[in-house]
C-alpha cells in the first residue's frame, strides 16, 4: 500500500509511521508534516530511511494534491491538539483542523483515494463524574473548547463528503493517549518529565476529571484494523476501557518513580474543563474483532516513564519553554 500520512511526525502519527514500517515492510509511506512545535524529523529517525518526508502545511491544496495522486491511502492525523493553546489562540486550528482537513477531502476525491480520519472523543463534550453513561458512535456532538470544536467540524465535513460525493471514508474518535514520542506539554509527560527535571508535578484544581486512557500502540492498530476492514461512511470508537482521574494517574506516576503520591502543587483548572470522557469500543471490538495489547494501565505507564527516562536527548530541548509558558498562565 503506497501511504500518504498526514502529521506523521507528531506523537500519534509518527507511532503509526513505526508500526507501519516494522508490521507492513511492504507498505510505501509518505509522511506531510509542517514540523511545528508538535512534530519532530527525530520523532522519525528510528524509521527515517524507511519513509518519505516532505515538510508542508496540509491546507497547502498543490500539495496535498500532489501527493494524494500518488497514494492508495490517506491517514489523516494531521492536527492542532493542544486545548489550552487553543484557549489562547484559536486560529491555528481553524486553519488546520478545518481548512487542512477540507484540503485532503478535497484531493482524495478528485482522486478516487481511501481515507481515514483520525479525530478525538473531546467532540462530544463531556459526561457527569460516577455516570454509567459512555460515549458511542450516536452520541451527539458538544464540543466545548475551540480544539475540540474545530475537530467537530473536520469531522461533519467527511461525513459531508462521504455522503455528497462519495469518498471513500472513515472516521475513528479516540479516547487519550500516552506513550513514547508525546509533546511534554500534555499530561502525563509533563508529569514525569517535572520529576525528573526536579520540578514538582502540577495538577488542575483537584484532579477528578476523569480521562479514558489507551496506549498510542493500541490506538493506533485500531486505525489500521479500520483502514484496511472498515465499512466506508461509518464512525468507530477507540477505547481501552481505561477510566482514570486526573489525580489517580498523578498519584500513579509519582508512586512509580518513587515519590511520595502527595508530591504535587495544584495550578488554576483549565477554563471549561470536561467533567469526564468514557469510550464505548464495542462496536469496533465485536465487528473488526480488535482489542488492545496493552491493556494493563500500570504497566503501560510503567513502560512510559522509563521511554522518556531513556530519551531526555528527545524531550530535554522542549521543557524549559513548556515550562515558562505554563508559568506565564499560572499553571
Amino acid at each position: 500500500m503506497r501511504l500518504l500520512v498526514t502529521g506523521g511526525a507528531g506523537f500519534i502519527g509518527a507511532n503509526f509511521v513505526h508500526t507501519a514500517v516494522h508490521d507492513h515492510p511492504g507498505d510505501s509511506v509518505t509522511v506531510l508534516d509542517a514540523l511545528t512545535y508538535a512534530g519532530s524529523r527525530e520523532s522519525l529517525d528510528p524509521v527515517a530511511q524507511a519513509v518519505t518526508l516532505v515538510v508542508g502545511d496540509v491546507a497547502d491544496a498543490d500539495l496535498v494534491d500532489s501527493l494524494v495522486a500518488e497514494s492508495d491511502a490517506v491517514v489523516h492525523f494531521a492536527a492542532e491538539t493542544h486545548v489550552d493553546n487553543s484557549l489562547a489562540d484559536p486560529h491555528p486550528f481553524l486553519r488546520t483542523n478545518v481548512i487542512g482537513t477540507f484540503t485532503v477531502l478535497e484531493a482524495v476525491r478528485r482522486h478516487g483515494v481511501r481515507l481515514h480520519h483520525v479525530s478525538t472523543d473531546e467532540v462530544y463534550g463531556d459526561l457527569e463524574l460516577g455516570s454509567a453513561q459512555r460515549f458511542t458512535e450516536a452520541t451527539p456532538y458538544n464540543p466545548s473548547s475551540p480544539y475540540s470544536s474545530t475537530k467537530a467540524a473536520s469531522d461533519m465535513l467527511v461525513r459531508a463528503w462521504v455522503r455528497s460525493f462519495g469518498v471513500n471514508a472513515t472516521i475513528s474518535n479516540c479516547s487519550n493517549n500516552f506513550g513514547p514520542y508525546q509533546h511534554v506539554e500534555k499530561f502525563i509527560p509533563r508529569q514525569i518529565t517535572n520529576i525528573l527535571t526536579g520540578r514538582r508535578p502540577k495538577l488542575y484544581g483537584a484532579g477528578a476529571n476523569v480521562r479514558d486512557w489507551i496506549h498510542v500502540e493500541d490506538h493506533n492498530s485500531a486505525v489500521r484494523r479500520i483502514l484496511e476492514s472498515g465499512e466506508p461512511g461509518r464512525t468507530y470508537l477507540i477505547g481501552a476501557d481505561c477510566e482514570r482521574s486526573n489525580l489517580s494517574v498523578l498519584q500513579e506516576i509519582l508512586t512509580l518513580m518513587g515519590r511520595d503520591a502527595d508530591d504535587f502543587d495544584q495550578v488554576t483548572d483549565r477554563a471549561g474543563h470536561d467533567l469526564r470522557y468514557a469510550i464505548d469500543p464495542s462496536t469496533l471490538r465485536s465487528e473488526l474483532g480488535w482489542k488492545p495489547r496493552h491493556p494493563d494501565f500500570r504497566d503501560a505507564l510503567r513502560a512510559t516513564i522509563d521511554w522518556y527516562e531513556a530519551n531526555e536527548d528527545w524531550w530535554g530541548p522542549l521543557k524549559d519553554s513548556v515550562e515558562d509558558d505554563y508559568r506565564k498562565r499560572g499553571q
